[in-house]
């Protein structure tokens, strides 16, 4: 019987560091309040299975680190691990076998960033982040409250759950901004909670991330309380967000889990007063974020994409959010809600009629190959997102309607994108370490082959793509990428992991962080699944009880209320309701 104890590499920094987040003594790691225990059998390959490769896992019940196997298996990949306590435990990790060998020749494998804390345990009991991690933080996620006007049963955490109230201070938001600021990266910071609209004073935290040089602010929200307001006074509502606007919010990353009040409880009946207070206030980036759940919404994807691309004046981008099963589930129940990458894509296929085809998506680490291009050209260190393959997928798409209906052209009808991507990498190592003049003449020599990767030049809004992509290749800036993002509507998919599936070579690539009051820089997959450890116990450390919280509490200055209880009749009754989701109900029997 084969045994295996996890592997733990150890790589010393000479920098200055935070005091370490655990300690390891060689069988268990002491990390917060707990003990958790190292190392397993290694799990068997079973017959008529092909072994893919090798990971480390935890177990789901005790969070014990196992080894564990990956295994191929009717064409799909399983991830298996082995707790002595727990036994055996199976989940599915990736839904096509077929999508993740196409999407391997793209896999990059990371160049390590700034690291806070030095490595005392196996990964991911040692964050954060320490000198294993292999990217940079991409987007910075600050917790601004964990307080809530909704309760849904599948949220990673709000005050009500926890009982007690975490809100950091302004300064406080400062020095974890300054934090990431050590990585030497462009900052992109996405303000999240809780519902960050309970903070009235929110407005005054997005100015203070301005002055700390934040290039991009995203805003996370679930909307309703804007409803709210607007349901009592649409011109404060507008009002509200104008300021938000104006303030530094770039983008809002909006919860939207389907076009019915059955799939998205959340807030079905206030999008179309949410809507309106973004128009009118030129909040005009947002994009649509469903959770995607098996046998909830999983049957509404397309029509998700159709929603987006009615309302696409402000919509820029939807990205499908396969669910994390966080909290203890029957493996009956995990098999139920799970859904992987290549589930969604082909669900999308299949509800957009074949014109969003699986073969329009590609993995995330494409951006890798064309950052390299660009450092290679600019010899200026660029966003490198050289994410696990498993972790995201994305495609654009460009929009047009014909008699009330929708047409979609996925960006493989107009460019040749993986001749182009090919050609990139290759010119990449090319000019990588030559002079200003050769690696010029390198660049005109993509811009003269540019036409021959044009399938179909003319785009739906009247531009040519070729355009648009010589701009981002000549400007090579913010400016230039926007322009193309507001002539398409980007998909993309991340899946977010969860204990059942937890993958620690995944987690050692992620570039969505977490920010954490002590000064830590913690991996989305690390902070939100071993919540005990990290989100949880270094919050509750700098937060207040929920009932010494309220003896001090004062009323937000929009009216917004502790939670939320839509007046659904007013909602339904309204005309900007019916104008929203016209095409979207049922018709009426008679």
């Amino acid at each position: 019987m084969k045994h295996s104890r996890v592997i733990v590499r150890m790589v010393i920094q000479e920098t200055e560091m935070l005091k370490p987040a655990s300690k390891f003594n060689g069988t268990e790691v002491h990390i917060g309040d707990k003990v958790v225990k190292i190392g397993g059998e290694i799990p068997e390959l079973l017959q008529g299975e092909k072994l893919i490769r090798y990971t480390n896992s935890v177990c789901p019940y005790c969070e014990r680190l196992l080894p564990a196997i990956i295994v191929e298996r009717e064409n799909k990949l399983y991830i298996r691990k082995k707790c002595p306590e727990h036994g055996v435990i199976e989940d599915l990790y990736y839904g096509d076998a077929s999508m993740y060998y196409k999407f391997m020749k793209y896999a990059e494998e990371g160049r390590g960033t700034y690291p806070y804390v030095p490595v005392t345990a196996p990964c991911p009991f040692s964050c954060g982040l320490c000198s294993l991690h292999k990217n940079h933080t991409a987007l910075l996620n600050i917790v601004v409250t964990n307080r809530c006007n909704l309760s849904c049963w599948y949220c990673f955490f709000y005050a009500d759950k926890v009982g007690y109230v975490y809100e950091p201070s302004i300064d406080e938001i400062r020095n974890q901004v300054r934090q990431v600021k050590k990585q030497n990266v462009t900052i992109a910071v996405q303000l999240t909670g809780g519902e960050p609209l309970m903070r009235d004073d929110l407005v005054d935290v997005i100015k203070a991330l301005k002055e700390e040089g934040v290039r991009h602010i995203q805003l996370n929200t679930e909307g309703v309380a804007i409803a709210e307001v607007y349901l009592e006074n649409p011109d404060l509502a507008v009002k509200w967000v104008r300021e938000l606007r104006e303030a530094g919010v770039n983008t809002v990353y909006l919860s939207f889990d389907g076009v019915t009040p059955k799939t998205n409880p959340k807030n079905h009946y206030e999008i179309p007063f949410i809507f309106d207070a973004f128009r009118k206030a030129g909040m005009t980036s947002v994009v649509l974020v469903p959770t995607v759940i098996k046998t909830v919404n999983d049957h509404e994807l397309g029509k998700i994409v159709e929603f987006a691309a009615r309302n696409r004046d402000i919509v820029r981008s939807v990205n499908f959010q396969p669910v994390s099963l966080v909290g203890r589930l029957r493996m009956s129940d995990v098999n139920r809600f799970r859904i992987t990458i290549p589930d969604v894509i082909n669900l999308v296929e299949e509800q957009t009629r074949g014109m969003i085809s699986k073969d329009s998506w590609y993995p995330i680490p494409v951006a890798a190959k064309f950052a390299k291009f660009i450092e290679a050209v600019t010899k200026k260190e660029q966003f490198y997102m050289a994410n696990h393959i498993a972790c995201g997928a994305a495609t654009y798409i460009f929009v047009e309607e014909n008699n009330g209906k929708v047409i979609y052209h996925p960006v493989t009808e107009y460019i040749d994108v993986e001749g182009f991507i090919e050609t990139l990498d290759n010119l990449a190592s090319k000019v990588e370490s030559k002079g200003k003049v050769l690696t010029y003449i390198q660049l005109l020599s993509l811009l003269r082959k540019l036409p021959s990767f044009i399938k179909k030049d003319e785009l739906p809004t009247g531009t040519r793509i070729s355009s648009l992509i010589r701009k981002v290749l000549l400007e090579r800036n913010y400016d230039a990428l926007g322009e193309f993002h507001y002539n398409t509507i980007f998909l993309g998919i991340m899946h977010f992991m969860d204990q059942y599936n937890y993958d620690v070579e995944r987690v050692m690539r992620c570039n969505i962080h977490y920010a954490l009051p002590d000064g830590r820089i913690v991996p989305f997959c690390a902070y939100n699944v071993l919540n005990d450890v990290y989100r949880d116990y270094a919050l509750k450390k700098h937060s207040v009880p929920i009932e010494e919280w309220a003896k001090t509490a004062h009323p937000h200055r929009y009216g917004v209320k502790d939670k939320h209880i839509p007046d659904i009749r007013r909602y339904k009754e309204h005309q900007l309701y019916v104008n929203t989701y016209k095409y979207f109900m049922e018709p009426k029997s008679n």
